[in-house]
């Protein structure tokens, strides 16, 4: 299966692409990009808060229907709490190695995360690869599911380019599997998950999606899966190539990663 797909060019993770309208129905899709906004702007809200301001926008909708929502979407409050990213019972947990760490050059630090892309028809998982210092995007891929194979095929193509020191994560069930932590340790690459309750951990690729969904995803208001790649694919080149940062010193993510490469 896995040679079929590289002989069409389709990422194999998205070879058993099925609309998420199947899964969700229309009002809850509704709902659940309204979510996804609120969630946004103020990431340390959980279900109660999140609640209270769809109620605000005229949403007749409990707390038991949100919080089932924000699991399906993988969103928690990034606050120390209950609602933490849960790795399977079966996998192990690896220590956070970046407290009071001086991240202090390219390819020292990388690091990654999944977030929910909402679309007209369904819904999609967005996962990046992201080198700590510069900010700058190595890798990114989509797909329908939570499920770890879009996870391994991004962080793959991010090998190509090189590899890091240390390579931090949450405590998802993706970035606990063993496909994903195998491919680390077999290239010598020491394994960082953020702390119980502590997502601020991984505070860069948090900031990351926010950007992203105000400047590209939201205004793209995606009609479907084919819409979305598109889309990202014309971004991130220019978030890389041309989007300047002020934590950069008005440098781009790609002039800061190859000026050390």
């Amino acid at each position: 299966m896995a040679r079929e797909c590289q002989l069409l060019g389709l990422p194999r993770s998205s070879f058993y692409y099925r609309p998420s309208l199947d899964e969700e129905n229309a009002e809850n899709l509704l709902v659940m990009r309204q979510i996804d906004r609120i969630y946004t702007r103020w990431p340390f809200y959980g279900s109660p808060r999140v609640t209270d301001e769809l109620h605000e926008r005229g949403w007749t909708v409990n707390e038991k229907r949100v919080a089932r929502l924000m699991r399906r979407m993988g969103l928690q409050a990034i606050v120390p709490g209950p609602h933490t990213s849960r790795p399977h019972p079966e996998d192990r947990v690896y220590p956070y190695l970046l407290r009071d760490l001086e991240v202090a050059e390219v390819d020292q630090v990388w690091c990654s995360d999944v977030t929910y892309i909402p679309m007209n028809r369904g819904f999609q998982y967005l996962v990046v690869v992201m080198d700590w210092y510069s900010r700058y995007v190595l890798s990114w891929e989509l797909s329908n599911s939570l499920e770890a194979g879009f996870c391994v095929t991004a962080l793959e193509k991010a090998l190509r380019r090189g590899s890091p020191g240390i390579f931090n994560t949450d405590q998802g069930a993706q970035f606990t599997s063993e496909a994903f932590t195998q491919r680390l340790r077999s290239a010598g690459i020491r394994i960082s998950m953020d702390g119980k309750g502590r997502a601020l951990d991984n505070i860069f690729v948090e900031r990351l999606w926010r950007t992203v969904k105000y400047e590209e995803i939201y205004p793209g208001d995606y009609a479907d899966g084919t819409e979305a790649r598109r889309g990202l694919g014309l971004y991130f080149p220019f978030y890389n190539d041309r989007r300047r940062h002020q934590a950069l010193g008005r440098r781009t993510p790609a002039e800061v990663y190859f000026a050390q490469n």
